[in-house]
């Protein structure tokens, strides 16, 4: 519901599409690692105009109205696959397209969909590691314009909510998440220390939310940055709302990353 509220979470989303477009100028491209594009297999999206895909049921109508036009980027599709190989990436021309994992952060940090946006999906098939290592190896997008970004929950427990902790956080949700900040912040070449963090199988019950964080983790330990916390908070004691931003927060920020967390 995020995608069509307007709340301290979207605003810091809306803050992260100014601070990427220095001077008013756009990023060449995003590439977005988004928790529900989750298959067996790597592979982008390589269409030209990737369709805007409702991927959700029984939410209100107002949500399967939104569209999100941007254009897609087969050339950096192209690029990628050279510059990761041989780790082999598919390219996928007409099966997924812009997931609401994608477009509902993009909607407000990029409202007028003038950058174009390719997916990576996240292989369940492969570990913690091989994600943080194939994050690595984009790493030299960055100088070339391009922003990655992440989009899950560091804490995603869907089957223990509790509807009377609207803004709250269960205390093992905010040990695994103050200590995913505190390595993403300081040190984030350690983010895959945490599956074996106490709290790992509550906060992370499946990793789709969360690898997410490993790609912006790997992606900034190989520029040499750190992140910084734009926003932070809870819902539902079971779902933390973290969103990060690689590099400094001026206008001009460089290498370009981020890590979103949207409640879907």
């Amino acid at each position: 519901m995020n995608a069509v509220e307007s709340n301290r979470y979207t605003d810091a989303w809306h803050q992260m599409g100014d601070i990427v477009r220095p001077s008013n100028t756009p990023p060449r491209a995003i590439v977005m690692v988004s928790a529900h594009w989750y298959i067996g297999a790597s592979a982008m999206t390589a269409m030209d105009r990737p369709r805007t895909i409702h991927d959700f049921y029984g939410f209100p109508q107002e949500l399967f109205d939104v569209e999100y036009p941007c254009a897609g980027d087969p050339a950096l599709v192209d690029e990628v696959t050279e510059l990761v190989a041989p780790i082999w990436i598919g390219k996928d021309h007409d099966q997924w397209g812009i997931d609401h994992g994608t477009w509902s952060v993009l909607r407000h940090a990029f409202p007028n969909a003038d950058v174009p946006v390719v997916q990576l999906a996240i292989n369940y098939q492969q570990p913690l590691d091989a994600h943080f290592r194939l994050a690595t190896a984009l790493a030299p997008l960055a100088e070339r314009g391009v922003v990655l970004a992440g989009s899950g929950n560091i804490v995603h427990n869907l089957g223990i909510l509790d509807t009377t902790r609207q803004d709250e956080g269960a205390d093992w949700a905010r040990r695994f998440n103050e200590a995913a900040i505190e390595i993403l912040t300081t040190d984030p070449s350690r983010i895959v220390e945490l599956d074996r963090h106490p709290d790992y199988s509550h906060a992370v019950p499946t990793p789709d939310h969360f690898l997410p964080a490993v790609y912006f983790a790997g992606f900034a330990a190989a520029l040499g940055t750190t992140a910084e916390v734009l926003v932070d908070g809870y819902q539902y004691g079971s779902l933390s709302m973290t969103s990060l931003l690689a590099g400094s927060s001026s206008a001009s920020l460089s290498p370009r990353a981020e890590c979103d967390s949207s409640l879907d």
